[in-house]
Order: structure tokens, then sequence, then C-alpha cells
């Protein structure tokens, strides 16, 4: 027996139904109606657990409105593990086939099954759709008017395609590199990720500068998996198992002092590896040294006692908006802030609801729209309160999703990592002292 029905029932009977989460539930907020918090889908999936309700497609419908931000665990004082009852129930409605048709299943298959299953495929569907927007057809495509004939989901989307990096990765990155000065006082590991690596792989470039500034040695292995957050968190426990196995095989965490990932996002699963594998006896022991090894950048950066950079740059006043999953999954709150004070010339403002979901949430904006929408407008209205040139920002989806909005609304705020911003204060430090 699987699903909801097979999980530790004391999971399910966490909730006390006290409402401390209600206030911080994007969906809540916006609807008022008690299934769409998670105090009433907790009710829905023990209801499953007890055979009160089947799953179908009343539960697939409440459970894609989630956004999974895990707001609710923050806000908790049950200590109530949304996360894995979420997940499970999302497993368990793909299993059953109750969530939609075969036009679905046939885009889950090319992306989730396919594309984020085999790197070297993904990486080429990022140099074609780089030549496609490098070379002029994206442009002659939309001036003529072509995305016209697309169906109107697929012509929203098309809007929303982000732009593919120059280079990749694996082209910025040496497979080992030493420290930039000084003794090696640390052996780790870098994950690159998917969209970070298409898309932002100069944040991976960063990421590896700013540990070598701080005395490691960094491995960042050329061809690495999807870390599985992806599948997870979109019902395909079993494809999060195996690219599990597949990053612990590439990056044996024994042989590291920590593994460093930078996208809140990924960050979030790759903590749970202990639990995904645990039943699993090749793989449960080096699961369990994963999930001791694995650690985000800033928090990496403030247990190593990361030194400031002593270049005075232009001055810069910056706002930060926590990604969910960092904030609330992994409870990396200040360690950001710690990493934007180590730069000389900046200046940090409050955002307020700063740690109010953008609405990007994994493929949110893509499965819900309209409710994507109206998260990103109130972040955007709260930015515009703000005197902030830069919004530091550390999850690619968040990245992705301010960035449009901001452009939509025609607001001079660049989208930066933290991290990024530390290493251009290094390569600056560095220009003075060759200079």
């Amino acid at each position: 027996m699987e699903g909801l029905a097979a999980l530790d029932y004391a999971v399910l009977q966490q909730c006390i139904h006290c409402g401390m989460c209600l206030p911080t539930c994007p969906t809540y907020e916006e609807t008022r109606v008690e299934r769409h918090s998670p105090r009433g889908r907790i009710a829905l999936m023990r209801a499953v657990a007890d055979g009160d309700l089947e799953v179908g497609p009343e539960l697939a419908a409440e459970m894609s409105y989630c956004l999974g931000c895990l707001a609710c665990e923050s806000a908790c004082p049950a200590g109530v593990d949304y996360r894995t009852m979420f997940e499970t129930a999302r497993a368990e409605i793909e299993e059953k086939r109750v969530a939609g048709g075969g036009l679905r299943s046939f885009w889950r298959w090319l992306t989730i099954e396919t594309l984020f299953m085999n790197p070297r495929l993904l990486r080429a569907f990022g140099r074609i759709l780089r030549f496609y927007q490098v070379s002029g057809a994206e442009t002659f495509v939309r001036r003529w008017g072509m995305t016209a004939l697309l169906p109107g989901r697929l012509r929203e989307l098309e809007k929303q395609t982000p732009r593919m990096a120059r280079r990749f990765s694996q082209q910025l990155i040496k497979a080992v590199e030493l420290p930039s000065d000084g003794p090696i006082r640390y052996r780790v590991a870098v994950l690159t990720g998917c969209v970070q690596d298409l898309v932002f792989a100069e944040i991976n470039r960063d990421t590896v500068e700013v540990l070598r500034a701080n005395g490691c040695e960094v491995h960042t292995p050329p061809v690495q998996p999807c870390c599985g957050s992806l599948h997870a968190h979109n019902g395909e426990p079993g494809l999060a198992r195996e690219l599990a196995q597949r990053l612990i095989d590439l990056i044996p965490p024994d042989q590291y002092d920590a593994i460093i990932t930078n996208s809140g996002g990924c960050g979030g699963h790759l903590r749970h590896f202990g639990a995904l594998l645990d039943g699993n006896s090749q793989y449960r022991a080096a699961a369990k040294t994963w999930d001791r090894k694995i650690r985000d950048i800033h928090q990496w950066l403030a247990e190593i006692g990361a030194r400031p950079a002593t270049s005075k740059p232009k001055p810069e006043t910056v706002a930060y908006h926590h990604s969910c999953h960092l904030y609330h999954g992994q409870k990396v709150k200040a360690e950001p802030f710690d990493v934007l004070r180590l730069v000389p010339g900046v200046t940090l403002v409050p955002l307020t609801e700063a740690d109010w979901c953008c609405g990007s949430a994994g493929i949110y904006n893509i499965t819900q729209p309209a409710q994507s929408a109206k998260l990103l407008d109130r972040k955007i209205g709260h930015l515009r309160e703000t005197s902030a040139t830069i919004l530091a920002t550390a999850n690619p989806g968040c990245h992705l999703q301010i960035e449009r909005g901001l452009a939509e609304a025609g607001l001079a705020i660049t989208v930066r990592h933290p991290v990024s911003l530390l290493a251009e204060a290094y390569r600056s430090e560095a220009k003075r002292k060759d200079g």
C-alpha cells in the first residue's frame, strides 16, 4: 500500500487546527475559503487516508492550487510536516491519473520525464533555444504575429521563455579549482542545477569565485543531473529517487566538507535525500551523509566566516526577497543578509512581505497563471515602494518571475543573486591589487 493511506498517521495528525497558518497562506488570503488553507488541505488528505474521500479531480485541483511555499510550516506551533503530506498527495494523484488528460500527460513526459532526466539532452535543448533567440528567428516570429498560431496558453508561455545563457556552467568552470589566495581550508563540491545552469550560469561562476576567495578547493562535475526537486514536488518520487542516486554516485558526500547549492528551491529538496532513499540499503548511509553535508551557499559562507570585500564599488541600495524554500523550507533567513553586508557600498532597505511568495513556486506560474500573476503584482507593488536599485534573491524561479514583473511595470530595478554582488566586489578588489 502506498500514498496517503500508507503515510505514518502521526504525520497526518500533527495539525491541531489552531489556524495560525491561515494568515501566512497566499491562497487562503486570496479566497478566504477553508479548503484553500493548509488546515483545509490537511483535512482533505486525512480524509483520503481514512478512506472517507477518494483521490479524484477534487483533490487534484486543490493540490494544484497550493503553492507548496511551506509558509505554513514556519507559522505552525505544532511542527506540522506539510511538505511530506503535500508531496505524498501529489504522487498519489499522478499515480491514479486523475489530474488531466492526454495533452497534460504529453507535456509531463516531454519535460519532467525526458528533458529533466537527461542533462545532455536538456543542454542541447538550451542551445537550440539560444540559437532561436539570438539568430533573429524569435524577433521575426514575434514581429509577424506568428505566435498567434499557438494555442492560447502556449502563446502566453512563449512570452515568459527565459533567455538562455551564452555559455553554460561547464564552459565557465573547471572541474577542480584551487583557492585564489592562500592555503586550502575546505574541499567542497558545487551543484550547478538545471535552470541555474541554462539561464544563470554566471551565478554558478560567481559562486565558485566566492568559495575560492575563502579558501575552498572547489569541485564542479561538468555534467550534473537534475537534483529531482521538480520531480518530488510534482508527484514523481520514483524519478526523484533515481536522480538522487545519480547525484550521490557523481558527488560522493564523504569526500567533501560541504556540498554547495545556490538555488533556494533545489536546496529545499536536496536536504531530504536521507528520507527519500531510506528504503534503499545501498544508498541509505550515503544519503544521510549527504543531508549532513549539503549547505546553501549563504549558510556555508556564514559557517566558515567569509571575509568582507575591501573594494568600494558603486553604491547600491538593495532590497532582499526571500525564496520560499530557502526561508521556510531550509530556515536560511539571516545568512543572505550577512553575505550582502560583506559587500562595501551596499545599503539594505526593507521590503514589505519579503517572505511572501512571488508566485513562481516551481511551475506554479504555468499551472496556475491567474493566481501567480496576482502574487507577482503584490510583490512588484511592494518593490515600487522601496528606493532599491537592486532586488537580491537566491532562487532562479523567483529571479525570472520578479525580473519579468519589474520589466512589465517599467521599474528600473535589477535582480541579482547575493553571491554575485559579493563576487563582483572581490573581482574589483583583485583589480585594485593588480593595478
